[in-house]
This record gives C-alpha cells, structure tokens and sequence, in this order.
C-alpha cells in the first residue's frame, strides 16, 4: 500500500536527515494500521542509499535489518517460506536481539548507514529490551533503530528516553478513501464504506477488514445498536454473515468490528445511550482479551456479541 496522508512525519524525517547530527533512535508511534512499518522501510530504505550504489529492495537489503516475531513452529515456518499466511510467536526474542546485535560489530556492506527495525517494539520480551537498551545506549557508528510501537506506553522510560518520538495520527476520510482504492480496487459501494468506518482513520485495519469480508456483519451490527434484538433474528443474521464455524481470527475481527461499530454511534447517542455504549465497549474489550486463550464456542460468543449491541438500543426496557 502506497504511503498516504503522512506528511508530517516524512517532513520530520527528512529534515532531521539533512541536518549534521541525526538521533540514531526513532520511535514511530500511533494506532496499529495506520503503515508505521511501511514507513519505516521505507525510510530506512532512503537512510541507508548511497549515491550511485545500487540498491536491493529494503526486503532483501544487506543493511536493513527487520526483526519482528518469528514463525511459531515449524509447519508455520514452511508457509512463510512459501509465501503463505503464516501465526507468529506472540514475542520478539532476546536471542533475535542478541543475534542482529552480532551483525552490527561488522561495517554496513553497501554504504555508511545501516537501519535496525523493529516490528513492533510492544512484542519485545523482557530480557530482549535489556539487550536492546545497549545498543541504545552506545550505537554503532553508522546504526540507526526505528522502533514501530502500537502502545508507547508500554515501553519503558529509558527506551523512550533514548529516542526521538515521530507520531502517527489516523487519517481523515478522503485519505481514507483514497488508500482503500489504491490497496483494494475492487472493492466498492457498502463494503468500502463499512472497511472505512471500521478502519477509524487506520488504513491497514480497514484492508484487514475487508479482506475478511465482514461488510455484510458491519451492516447487521450497525441495525443491533440501531433497532435492537427482541426476538434474538438480527443475532441470527450476524451468524449467517460470519459463517457457521469462522476460525479465531474472524471471531476476533468481528469483536474489533463490533467495538468500531460503538465507537461510531457514540457521536451520535445521547447521554443515556452514551453510558450503555462505554458499558458494552468495556464488555467487548474484556472478550478481545479472553478470546486469543480461552476456547469459546463461536455460535455462543457471537450470540453474546450481538446482545451487548442490542443492549445499547433504546428499547422499552432500558427507555423506562
């Protein structure tokens, strides 16, 4: 996906280049989607060019070192080998810390500069942010980390202390727009507009979105908060439309889904529907957390989904 609406942070980035002394830590910081490792690769890739070198794409350049969380097993390893989808292990490892940090005792092998990303900062295990406080702290001449972070406040003090922060903000509509046309062309009409209401200003969310294929849930979700569910036939449809048996990450898409449903209607809700709408928010944040461990039958968590939206509907019970 082509970079859309962050100028601020290339004029950032570009400027701290062209001065004498550039910080060899950079955070990029913001919600996840919004194409902070792409812009990282892409920075990097402009960071380390040497005029007249050829250069190999940043994927497979010598200089760029890429460290985010490996294949979890074996089998997941070949799909990755392959192109394929592929589950990660949920952190990044001390081990991967240690090994790049053994690579940069040598000089860069096609100019001066080398760039270290790390992707995302929030999967470091302990021991790994030790390490890489280090390295941090004493840079190899020539070494430059950027750090893409999702949550910075789970980095600790002195990582953050030790790096220059370049902040990320959603995107508006039209850029929104834009980049959902550019990525996924073929998608039109409700769809877009559901992946550009779900993406809330990240356009990699919004991809992931509709890569799913969860308009047609957005819509039944939208008339839940909406109309409610007396008679249990909009819990139904949302079943339909997720499928009879959706795998975990589905599951877990539909529960982000059903979270950006509410924040969409919160702007348009008054006081009362307001307190129902942070109620079932909370409840649907306590299930994100649960569903990646705890086992839940699906048909059960989407009946259970479906019913905090129709609790924030203006129904005679909750209306008396």
């Amino acid at each position: 996906m082509r970079l859309i609406g962050h100028d601020e942070p290339w004029s950032i980035w570009r400027a701290a280049r062209a001065g004498q002394r550039m910080h060899h830590g950079w955070i990029l910081a913001g919600r996840e989607g919004l194409g902070k490792a792409s812009f990282a690769r892409a920075a990097a890739a402009e960071l380390v060019a040497e005029p007249g070198v050829p250069q190999p794409p940043p994927e497979v350049h010598p200089d760029i070192h890429v460290l985010e969380p490996l294949p979890s097993n074996d089998d997941e390893t070949k799909k990755r080998d392959e192109g394929k989808a592929y589950t990660r292990k949920r952190n990044i490892s001390v081990d991967q810390i240690r090994g790049v940090q053994r690579r940069l005792v040598t000089r860069p092998t096609l100019g001066a500069r080398r760039a270290v990303i790390i992707d995302a900062a929030d999967d470091l295990e302990k021991g790994a942010v030790n390490a890489l406080l280090k390295s941090l702290e004493e840079p190899p001449v020539g070494t430059f980390f950027l750090l893409v972070t999702h949550q910075i406040g789970r980095l600790l003090p002195t990582v953050r202390s030790r790096c220059t922060v370049l902040r990320f903000h959603p995107l508006g509509p039209d850029d929104m727009a834009r980049a959902l046309a550019e990525a996924a062309p073929d998608l039109s009409g409700g769809g877009r507009e559901a992946a550009i209401a779900a993406g809330s200003g990240a356009p990699g969310a919004a991809l992931a979105f509709a890569e799913m294929d969860l308009g047609g849930a957005w819509q039944v979700m939208s008339r839940l908060v909406a109309e409610g569910d007396p008679d249990l036939a909009l819990r139904a449809e949302l079943s339909a439309a997720l499928g009879q048996r959706p795998d975990r990450e589905r599951l877990l898409a539909a529960i982000e889904a059903a979270r950006r449903v509410l924040v969409a209607a919160m702007a348009q809700s008054d006081d009362a529907a307001r307190l129902r709408i942070v109620e079932a928010h909370a409840a649907l944040a306590n299930l994100a957390a649960q569903a990646p461990t705890y086992n839940f039958e699906p048909a059960l968590l989407l009946l259970e989904i479906g019913g905090l939206l129709a609790s924030v509907a203006r129904t005679r019970e909750n209306a008396a």
